[in-house]
């Protein structure tokens, strides 16, 4: 597959799944954004960092690198577990959902139009993430990953159906298997899947 088929590729899956995040978003009650959704966060907490899968997308594309650190999308995961930490995640998350204002389900259709705009008009440039320089085209299934991860957590968090779009969902899955493989998780993940062994306790992918 050429790099911009890949770069088209990913876009179209992103805007799938931003679109889905965005109509679950649209279906929270105002009187919900401050009841518990995940850990310590409210659901406006995890509703603004949803939207940072947007938001970066757009800030990343603006930064170009001069030098590609990041090989594939599952090397952003494993980059990124020693540089982020628990409370600074959080921090940007509350920064995040204050940006929303008082009503977010009326903001974040318009970060997700602009990050599928930017996404899909400058080719497949090397961008500046957390992590070092990187395809946009392997940033994108992470945003894609954690647009699908979230929305679920969403879904649980406000009594919606936490049923992803069937591209989507695969895409998620696709990565997560390859981030175990990475991990060198490979085999542990195979054998829960195949019914031959439960997961250990606590294991995640990220």
């Amino acid at each position: 597959m050429t790099s911009n088929a890949k770069l088209d590729e990913q876009v179209a899956l992103f805007r799938r799944a931003g679109d889905h995040a965005v109509s679950m978003i649209a279906r929270v009650p105002v009187d919900s954004f401050e009841s518990p959704a995940l850990g310590t966060w409210t659901v406006r907490m995890l509703v603004g960092h949803i939207s940072r899968s947007f938001v970066t997308v757009i800030d990343y594309t603006a930064r170009p690198a001069a030098r590609q650190d990041i090989a594939t999308s599952a090397d952003y995961y494993l980059a990124t577990a020693n540089l982020v930490d628990p409370a600074s995640v959080d921090e940007r998350a509350a920064r995040a959902a204050d940006a929303l204002g008082d009503r977010p389900a009326d903001v974040i259709p318009d970060l997700r139009d602009r990050a599928v705009a930017t996404a899909g008009s400058i080719g497949d440039p090397l961008i500046q993430t957390i992590a070092g320089g990187m395809r946009l085209s392997d940033y994108l299934p992470t945003r894609i990953f954690e647009l699908a991860v979230h929305s679920i957590d969403l879904a649980r968090a406000t009594g919606q159906p936490d049923t992803l779009p069937a591209e989507v969902a695969f895409s998620a899955q696709a990565l997560a298997a390859a981030i175990a493989d990475r991990r060198g998780d490979a085999q542990t993940l195979l054998l829960a899947l195949t019914g031959r062994a439960p997961l250990p306790a606590g294991f995640s992918v990220v």
